[in-house]
């Protein structure tokens, strides 16, 4: 796979990333040996942005931090292979009630030290600070962050579901690397004002669920698919009357796949490449087949008629993401 800059700091990353979280979290139930070899079948593929946070996972075979032990686990041979990506900022995730966000100084000195130890290594090659912390200014935690700069233990910064204002008023703390937002043709709400900005500004883009949380893949119809633990159940472009009515979205998208004789997903997928090679989205996956399918889309060229006619499906999409 080929290698992009992100952002305007000197980081340089595969043009797709592989997303963890659904290996330990969200998506149903996970198989940490299956995850591992997905992990290493990638690093074979060229993918070299891996990305984790502290938060991904507290069950499976390595317990509290699951994912971050996994990863890193999966990772102890490879280290050098690897542009690895991890996150602080949510304390945890509670259902019916949101998330419980912290980022203050003190927080984010020991969430680096604990997440260096549970991946196994001396350095994050990007570390985001995961959300804004209502209580403490994003100038003071980006602050904090540079602070791990300067000892070694972050090389560059990035910020996750920040606004534009935000993104701007973290920049002027310390260079930027990149902002990850949810971003694909069932989500494009950045195109308002994020990603203007971050282009402006020189930030790398990396959008999470480019997939539409596996929606543009075309295999998601009914609500009755998902485990009682997925996370989507709660979502309310999942509702079934949504679902039944966003499937003329994947309609189109399976009308350009047959075109090109490639799968729906990755008809997704290579839309999102098309929106600019500053943008490095991490589909999430579990399994090596989907993997390759999703590497594989890197390489499609779409036609200007396929982009006018996915932006035109696009906009027809009903319910809000969460």
């Amino acid at each position: 796979m080929r290698q992009v800059a992100l952002g305007s700091q000197g980081l340089q990353v595969s043009a797709q990333g592989l997303g963890c979280m659904g290996m330990s979290q969200s998506y149903g139930v996970g198989n940490d040996e299956e995850s591992i070899r997905t992990i290493h079948r990638a690093l074979d593929l060229g993918v070299t942005l891996i990305d984790t946070a502290n938060v991904y996972g507290a069950t499976g075979l390595y317990g509290v931090g699951a994912n971050e032990k996994l990863v890193g686990y999966a990772l102890r041979e490879r280290r050098d292979d690897v542009v690895l990506a991890t996150k602080c900022g949510i304390v945890d995730v509670r259902p019916g009630t949101g998330m419980v966000l912290q980022a203050d100084p003190d927080y984010i000195r020991r969430c680096i030290d604990e997440s260096l130890q549970r991946l196994g290594i001396e350095y994050v090659d990007l570390y985001y600070l995961h959300r804004v912390d209502p209580k403490t200014p994003i100038e003071e935690s980006i602050g904090t962050m540079a602070e791990l700069v300067q000892a070694g233990k972050v090389r560059y910064i990035g910020v996750s579901e920040v606004s534009a204002d935000e993104l701007e008023r973290a920049h002027a703390v310390h260079p930027i690397t990149a902002v990850q937002s949810e971003y694909s043709l069932w989500t494009r709400d950045i195109e308002a004002e994020v990603l203007p900005t971050a282009r402006r500004l020189g930030i790398g883009v990396v959008p999470f669920s480019p997939l539409g949380r596996g929606f543009l893949t075309g295999a998601v119809t009914s609500r009755d698919t998902f485990d009682s633990n997925d996370m989507r159940r709660n979502m309310p472009r999942f509702s079934q009357d949504n679902l039944d009515a966003n499937q003329k979205v994947v309609d189109v998208i399976r009308e350009i796949a047959a075109a090109h004789d490639v799968l729906p997903g990755q008809i997704a997928l290579a839309w999102v490449h098309a929106q600019g090679t500053d943008l490095v989205p991490i589909p999430g996956t579990k399994r090596i087949s989907y993997l390759e399918q999703n590497t594989a889309a890197a390489d499609i060229t779409l036609t200007a008629d396929d982009l006018s006619r996915l932006a035109e499906a696009a906009a027809q999409i009903q319910g809000a993401r969460r």
